[in-house]
């Protein structure tokens, strides 16, 4: 038996705010990682494209896809569905890649409940104080908006238990570089053909 391989299903949460974004940006951009679009029911944001940054999905292709058993997670968040389109995570898997899910606590749960084999890591920011000045500053929610998402983002910080790491989004590059030594991604290159 070969030694164990690390995991290659990375599961990303964070709340809104705490930089999953700029995080996934930089992971993305490594040819060995495969980011998971997921689809949604929401509407798309200004400069948003179907198929790159969510897959768009009305309500009725939604719930088709569920019950045909088509997302790896799904879940209600803010009135609006999100899930994980399992082909091509699978599909990622099998070509050796890593596949990068973006998702939230309730779908971190989802998968832990399935026993999916993979990295869980919560990305936080140094503060709540933070993440308010953060999601103030984008300046894209009304104030009730705003403290719906505060008041969601206290909720899944309280969900710790369910990450097999906690990382502090305090410096971008910082909290980068400490995901990509967690998930074995510097190792990446250079480890096909190591004939280990």
């Amino acid at each position: 038996m070969s030694a164990r391989e690390p995991h290659r299903l990375i599961v990303l949460t964070g709340p809104s705010g705490a930089g999953k974004s700029s995080i996934i940006a930089r992971l993305k951009s490594d040819p060995h990682v495969y980011f998971s679009v997921s689809a949604t029911t929401r509407a798309p944001r200004a400069g948003e494209r179907d198929g790159v940054d969510y897959w768009f999905y009305d309500e009725e292709r939604f719930a088709r896809e569920v019950e045909q058993g088509l997302f790896l997670e799904h879940a209600l968040v803010h009135g609006k569905r999100y899930g994980t389109p399992r082909r091509p995570i699978e599909q990622a898997l099998a070509s050796g890649s890593y596949a990068l899910l973006d998702i939230d606590v309730q779908g971190a749960e989802q998968l832990r409940d399935q026993r999916v084999d993979g990295t869980y890591i919560l990305l936080v920011p140094p503060s709540l104080a933070e993440l308010r000045r953060r999601l103030e500053a984008r300046g894209t929610e009304s104030k009730e908006q705003l403290e719906r998402r505060l008041a969601r983002a206290e909720r899944e910080l309280e969900r710790r238990d369910l990450f097999d790491h906690i990382v502090t989004n305090d410096v971008l590059a910082r909290a980068a570089a400490e995901i990509k030594h967690l998930i074995g991604l510097e190792d990446a290159r250079g480890a096909d053909g190591c004939g280990g």
